[in-house]
């Protein structure tokens, strides 16, 4: 339930503004879009269908996950597993602190403030019933939308193992809505192979 439908629709309009600077751009039905504009409200659209009804941090957290994700560049840590991790959790800090600012700006408390970062950080992932929900939601748009360009970039080991990984952040019921998504029949059968054959 939103508490107060104004300020979470401005506070969605910043986290849409500052992401609509993204210089990366995709392309939909021949149309171009900021990328990670676009996924913010990819991630939102999915939120909304697995779980209407998801409580208003976790909304907001989900709109501004990769909030100007672009600035913190990937290629600027070392390229091997301590640099993406020490990328990964660089820009976790940051997503959390932009937001934070955004927050106080349209007037959100510090609770929820707090809330939102925490989600944002992924703390308690497994322990926790709404970072795990958004946890799913994170990869269902990633099998949705990225996982088939992403697999063309890599080797069918790696891709395996990126699968294998995703699966295990997820729910049961995550697992479910997964394999219902409208899948490319190449990204079916990698997903085929990751789980053995299916579920």
């Amino acid at each position: 339930m939103i508490l107060n439908q104004a300020r979470f629709d401005e506070a969605i309009c910043l986290f849409d503004a500052a992401n609509s600077e993204d210089p990366h751009q995709e392309i939909v039905d021949g149309q171009p879009y900021p990328k990670e504009l676009l996924y913010g409200q990819r991630m939102s659209a999915c939120l909304h269908a697995v779980a209407p009804n998801a409580p208003e941090a976790v909304q907001l957290a989900a709109r501004c996950q990769h909030i100007r994700r672009w600035t913190i560049p990937r290629q600027d840590f070392p390229m091997d597993r301590p640099g993406y991790h020490k990328w990964r959790n660089t820009l976790k800090k940051f997503h959390a602190q932009l937001a934070s600012e955004i927050l106080q700006q349209v007037g959100y408390d510090a609770d929820t403030i707090q809330r939102v970062q925490a989600l944002l950080q992924k703390q308690q992932l497994h322990l926790d019933p709404e970072m795990q929900l958004l946890e799913d939601v994170i990869c269902l748009v990633f099998l949705q939308y990225y996982f088939l360009d992403f697999a063309a970039q890599h080797p069918e080991d790696k891709i395996i193992d990126i699968v294998q990984k995703t699966w295990r952040k997820m729910t049961p019921e995550g697992h479910q809505l997964a394999l219902q998504l409208p899948l490319a029949p190449e990204a079916q059968k990698l997903i085929g192979k990751a789980l053995g054959g299916g579920e």
